[in-house]
């Protein structure tokens, strides 16, 4: 008992110093337009108002729509599925909404989108009192880099497992307004404390734990990979491992595309993952060091299955799932995004997506990260995406409306 009461009480303190002020407790009844924590506010909207609903290609996001369907708990029945606020529907109508859309016939785009606007209601996602609609939306790609079983003059960089005395917490078992957000570090004695960051990792922290899995012949390829949370092993006799997301060592991720850009190294408008990379080759004796002066550290699984696992723990379809702020909308949970082409900023990019992941650098309600899938045009587009644009949650309708 003393041991748990000292663990809670060095989370609470933790805490208390990163994020203080903490914000009231969610109240036990929220109205159809409420705002949340830090600002939410679900706008009731029509699905005429929704630029380019008319024309969109609904049928593609069934297929995404359905994995998720497949997670969802069947004991909670009328349990509302997001705790303490209604606005999101009970278990119950999510399943009778799974029921039809698998059987909806596939690339049927009117007949996706009659069953869309039978089944749920839009809200549009505001922000800040109703005053801000629109926020950043990136990209990102399952990555890939070369790697052997065996370590070798090539292969030399390490691809470390999950350490054994990592301890992650879900802090929303504790405080409702913890929702959302995860406490990771190691035990010693009855304190919870930090574990190894990147840089500690990487001059041999957790070499006494053998964690490797695989060795990789390239740091950047490596390090781009952690920040896609997934990726594909490439492997000397031409097969294929998928490595996928096991932990973190609980340090904040810090973007390394900032610090470029506050050096005055890049430029805000030029700024990317390719300028991020062609830095790195220019600058040879610094890239290592810029790398590790963001701490956060993912570590990696192998794993079977059709694609990346999202944090939803289902596999990610391209350009339909999006990673958002599960503090805000939960997983599973239809949306239509509406911004532009990376690519094309001129064109806009309109499209049902399905909230399936999240990231350390999504934070907020108007933030996502659209996955785009793997190989050079995925990583292209995932490179260049720093779009803004808004979403529509799609909602389930009230029993008999």
């Amino acid at each position: 008992m003393s041991f748990v009461r000292h663990l809670v009480a060095g989370i609470v303190l933790t805490l208390s110093a990163a994020c203080a002020p903490l914000a009231p407790e969610s109240p036990s009844s929220v109205p159809e337009s409420a705002t949340g924590d830090e600002g939410l506010l679900l706008q009731p909207a029509s699905f005429t108002e929704i630029p380019g609903w008319t024309g969109g290609r609904q049928a593609g996001v069934l297929g995404a729509f359905l994995r998720s369907c497949a997670k969802l708990d069947n004991r909670l029945g009328d349990n509302l599925f997001v705790k303490n606020d209604p606005r999101f529907g009970r278990y119950v109508d999510w399943r009778l909404i799974c029921a039809e859309a698998a059987r909806q016939p596939a690339a049927h785009d009117g007949l996706a989108r009659a069953f869309l606007v039978r089944n749920f209601r839009p809200f549009q996602v505001v922000a800040e009192g109703g005053l801000k609609q629109e926020g950043l939306f990136t990209g990102y790609y399952e990555a890939e880099i070369r790697a052997a079983r065996v370590s070798s003059a090539r292969y030399w960089v390490p691809v470390l497992g999950k350490p054994r005395d990592l301890v992650t917490m879900n802090l929303g078992q504790f405080r409702e307004n913890w929702k959302g957000r995860t406490l990771a570090g190691r035990v010693k004695g009855d304190r919870l404390i930090p574990h190894a960051s990147r840089h500690e990792i990487a001059r041999g922290a957790l070499k006494d734990q053998h964690l490797a899995f695989l060795w990789a012949d390239d740091p950047v390829d490596l390090f781009f990979l952690h920040v896609q949370g997934s990726g594909r092993a490439l492997l000397p006799d031409g097969s294929v491992l998928r490595v996928g997301y096991a932990g973190t060592n609980g340090h904040p991720y810090k973007s390394i595309g900032k610090i470029l850009i506050e050096r005055g190294e890049v430029s805000r408008e030029a700024m990317s993952m390719q300028a991020i990379r062609q830095w790195i080759t220019n600058h040879p004796d610094q890239g290592l060091a810029l790398l590790n002066e963001n701490p956060s550290y993912v570590f990696l699984k192998a794993y079977k299955g059709d694609g990346p696992l999202g944090a939803q723990g289902v596999p990610l379809t391209p350009g339909r799932s999006l990673a958002v702020d599960s503090k805000f909308i939960p997983y599973g949970v239809p949306l239509w995004l509406d911004t532009t082409d990376p690519v094309d900023p001129e064109q806009p990019l309109r499209r049902m997506v399905v909230a399936q992941d999240t990231g350390g650098a999504i934070r907020g309600p108007l933030r996502g990260d659209l996955f785009w899938g793997h190989g050079q045009v995925a990583e292209h587009k995932a490179g260049l995406m720093k779009q803004t644009g808004g979403i529509w949650l799609l909602l389930p309708r009230p029993p008999g409306s």
